[in-house]
């Protein structure tokens, strides 16, 4: 696949943070261009200054569902990921039959998830149940086996962990959903063009895809909702995106989110998945190489996305590391509450103790990384290690 030059950053830090956002590509800056600057029209006018617009937006929605193995007329685009699963969430829950009031997900969701079915406990009396995870941050499809009865509206598990990457056995866990009549939703975000994704072969009634997490701008991502499937709107209104979502549609940003989706589905066939994981491979490797005894990988070793390395390196913080490295942006996943530093939710879920979680980076490679940037990150967070060994003695 022939990727033009990185569109930013030049001369500035080594980006190791793709999970957090991806650049915008320049080949999807360019197909949206026209949509910003000529073809202003409402695609749902009758007249003939909205058919471009509309037919983009039918050309967008085709793109998206390619990307994924769903129809055209099974894409929602919306305003953000966020946005997306509370649709699917909510959605779901409130037009379930009488009698399924309950929604199953597991502890180391997305908060969007997370956050949408506590307040639809609190708002709608729903019953929530919270699956726990392994040391490698995977749901036991036992454990959803056994949760799993005839109130059950809704079960959502994302395909792969934001932190860690670890990848979720989403097939087997929708088949057992399914089995109890029950729907199932995948928050796919962060594995949507990362790795193949086919919503017949995983059984997934509703799939959340995001933009900027593969090279669009941000305020833009899609729910794939598979045919039949009844969802009461957020935004009712007039009648767009099937009437799941009212409100004039953001042509410019579906043409983006259309040009990425085309964009990941050829980088896939090209192997792009392979040479991600070569990069995380040469990553955790220089710096395992060089600090021995002293790297451990946080998730799963077998089951992760190509591009994720969530690493604790022995006796440091996190927040400390990449603050002595300013050229390198990179994530922790503990969070600062006035001055102190909260352990990641994702690691301590996975039985992680406060030392190692508070050691953790996650370190996303993307489509513009090259080895050069790897092996310049391994030297950079490997002299920031030694030097505050050094300021110690």
């Amino acid at each position: 696949m022939n990727v033009p030059p990185h569109p930013g950053l030049d001369g500035g830090p080594v980006y190791l943070d793709h999970n957090a956002t991806t650049p915008v590509d320049p080949r999807v800056a360019e197909a949206t261009r026209p949509w910003l600057e000529r073809w202003f029209g409402n695609p749902s006018s009758g007249h003939a200054v909205a058919a471009e617009p509309r037919a983009a937006l039918a050309r967008a929605r085709e793109q998206v569902a390619a990307l994924i193995g769903a129809a055209a007329d099974e894409i929602v685009f919306t305003g953000s990921g966020s946005e997306a699963d509370t649709l699917a969430l909510r959605g779901a829950v409130l037009a379930a039959a009488p009698g399924r009031s309950r929604v199953i997900t597991q502890v180391t969701e997305h908060p969007a998830v997370l956050e949408t079915c506590r307040a639809l406990a609190r708002l709608h009396g729903v019953e929530v149940t919270l699956l726990p995870v392994d040391g490698e941050g995977l749901v036991d499809p036992a454990r959803l086996a056994a949760a799993l009865d005839e109130r059950t509206a809704l079960v959502s598990v994302m395909a792969a962990n934001n932190e860690t990457g670890t990848l979720q056995p989403v097939a087997e866990l929708a088949r057992l959903t399914r089995a109890h009549g029950a729907l199932f939703h995948c928050d796919a975000a962060q594995a949507a063009g990362k790795v193949p994704l086919d919503v017949r072969d995983l059984g997934v009634d509703l799939l959340t895809l995001v933009g900027h997490k593969m090279y669009a701008p941000k305020g833009v991502a899609a729910l794939y909702v598979r045919r039949g499937v009844r969802l009461e709107p957020l935004v009712p209104g007039g009648g767009q995106e099937s009437g799941r979502r009212a409100g004039t549609e953001n042509v410019a940003f579906a043409v983006a989110l259309g040009a990425a989706a085309g964009l990941a589905a050829a980088e896939l066939t090209g192997g792009g998945d392979r040479r991600a994981a070569a990069l995380r491979d040469r990553l955790h490797d220089g710096l395992a190489a060089a600090l021995p005894g002293r790297v451990h990988l946080n998730g799963s070793a077998r089951h992760r996305l190509p591009g994720t390395l969530n690493v604790s390196i022995d006796g440091t913080a996190g927040h400390d590391l990449l603050a002595a490295v300013p050229l390198l942006a990179a994530s922790t996943g503990s969070a600062c509450h006035s001055g102190a530093r909260t352990p990641s939710p994702v690691l301590r879920a996975m039985g992680l103790d406060d030392a190692r979680a508070l050691a953790a980076l996650r370190l996303s490679v993307g489509r513009w990384t090259t080895r050069a940037d790897v092996d310049l990150a391994v030297g950079l967070l490997v002299a920031a290690v030694r030097s505050a060994e050094a300021a110690r003695v």
